[in-house]
């Protein structure tokens, strides 16, 4: 552990370095953060948010296979909301939630329910490399829709990315069995769920950066679960199943809910706190290699040269999309503490 001396000589030299005491007593806080950073503080907590994420298509496939999509994904919001309100309630953000209760429960159905339904739809057909693969086109989306709605001019960098991320994405799919076919046994459906789901991940951050700038992260996501299972209510008991589920998918259902949903939000906003959202964004590129990890270790799946090429298309086309804007982003989230009034700048939305 640094003395105190040390720790303010270091914050010196990165005051000196800036040139301007004037730039340091705006940037304090930013500078003090950054200075006493270490990589022994973030990247547990970095392995374990894309670690809980890479493994939440298993356990999701574990309860989808007996619950159905639409009751996995009623039951999914209603846990991860019975473990984020209480820290809601703690952090004195309920009357944030009630005076934009409009706009982040309607993000709710864009940025919760219709992509966990379609997710909970997709790994019964697809593998969980596949699909975490496709969830990875997250940022692509977001990059787009930054485009065409907030009017975010794309650079070079950017418009390169985006091309190869999305080839990556045509030809992963026309490399399945029955390719793009809507035919009742090809996968074509299960494909289009996932995009549809990462398209509203970029959906929900384009009107959360629009409409919602002021709120902070944390009444965001509760109030989007909240939102989400107000809507996901009906379905989840309409279609509900016929014959109750056993042990094994209760037991999914609770880890994807508590674990893969509650806690990764509690994790995602701490690391976005401690490091700045284009760091945490970064978490995209571990996702896919946990998940294909275990579904050839565990599951016994099959992972081919062609996922493996058009997934190295896509995550080098997602890290292109963000070349230009990583240090902006930086400077506006990595001072903020976790929970504060102050909201960062929404990064795109990696988890599933």
């Amino acid at each position: 552990m640094p003395s105190r001396d040390g720790e303010q000589r270091r914050i010196d030299r990165l005051c000196g370095r800036f040139g301007s005491q004037n730039f340091f007593a705006e940037n304090r806080r930013h500078v003090i953060v950054s200075a006493g950073l270490r990589w022994q503080r973030w990247l547990p907590e970095f392995v374990a948010l894309g670690t809980i994420w890479g493994s939440s298509f298993v356990f999701m496939r574990m309860a989808s296979q007996q619950f159905g999509p639409w009751s996995t994904a009623w039951l999914r919001v209603s846990i991860a909301l019975l473990v984020l309100l209480p820290l809601l309630v703690w952090r004195g953000q309920v009357g944030m939630l009630k005076t934009h209760w409009r706009g982040v429960m309607g993000m709710g159905i864009v940025n919760s329910a219709i992509p966990f339904a379609c997710y909970a739809y997709a790994v019964l057909s697809l593998t969980t490399g596949m699909s975490s693969l496709l969830n990875a086109t997250s940022p692509l989306f977001g990059a787009l829709i930054a485009w065409v709605w907030l009017g975010e001019r794309p650079t070079p960098w950017r418009t390169l990315g985006l091309s190869l991320g999305f080839v990556g994405v045509g030809l992963l799919a026309a490399g399945m069995p029955g390719g793009l076919s809507l035919s009742a046994h090809a996968n074509g459906w299960a494909v289009l769920a996932c995009l549809l789901a990462t398209t509203c991940y970029g959906l929900g951050t384009a009107f959360s950066q629009r409409h919602l700038p002021s709120v902070p992260a944390l009444t965001t996501a509760t109030g989007s679960l909240l939102g989400a299972c107000v809507v996901l209510a009906l379905p989840g008991v309409w279609f509900w199943p016929k014959q109750w589920p056993d042990s094994s998918a209760w037991l999914g259902l609770l880890v994807v809910g508590a674990m893969c949903t509650g806690l990764a939000y509690l994790l995602y906003f701490r690391l976005i706190a401690k490091t700045g959202g284009a760091r945490t964004l970064t978490v995209t590129y571990l996702i896919p290699l946990v998940a294909n990890v275990i579904g050839v270790w565990l599951l016994n799946e099959t992972m081919t040269w062609q996922m493996l090429w058009c997934g190295l298309l896509i995550l080098l086309g997602t890290a292109l999309t963000h070349v230009k804007t990583q240090r902006r982003q930086i400077n506006d989230t990595e001072s903020v503490p976790f929970g504060s009034d102050q909201s960062p700048v929404q990064p795109t939305r990696t988890g599933h």
